[in-house]
């Protein structure tokens, strides 16, 4: 037994998956790719840290502090506590807190340093 699908069946599929598609963010689709968040504010319930040479970055302690994701104006990620002191590590790069003061380490360079955090 053939299925045949009327002309007004395939027109009410197609406006069906259309209308699925109006939540699609069309900028991912264009030429210019993703727009650039703005980094010049912090993210909701993120501490603002200004270093020095006119560097920032921001951090969002998140799992109850057990992890901290620090967002630079390239790339984001996740960092957990490591011990029982002020510092957050991946293996390769690290965080340390004192008082209101931050370095962020790249391996073993400091690649962020003499950051305060905002307000401090």
């Amino acid at each position: 037994m053939k299925h045949r699908i009327t002309q007004s069946a395939a027109i009410a599929c197609v406006a069906a998956l259309l209308s699925a598609c109006s939540s699609i963010n069309l900028d991912a689709l264009s030429f210019g790719g993703i727009k650039e968040q703005d980094t010049s504010r912090p993210p909701a319930g993120a501490t603002a840290y200004q270093c020095e040479n006119s560097r920032h970055f921001f951090v969002r302690y998140v799992d109850n502090g057990a992890a901290a994701w620090v967002m630079l104006p390239d790339r984001e990620f996740r960092l957990n506590k490591a011990g029982s002191g002020s510092s957050y590590s991946n293996g390769s790069d690290r965080l340390e807190l004192k008082d209101k003061e931050a370095t962020l380490w790249d391996g073993a360079t400091a690649a962020y340093a003499g950051c305060k955090a905002a307000g401090g």
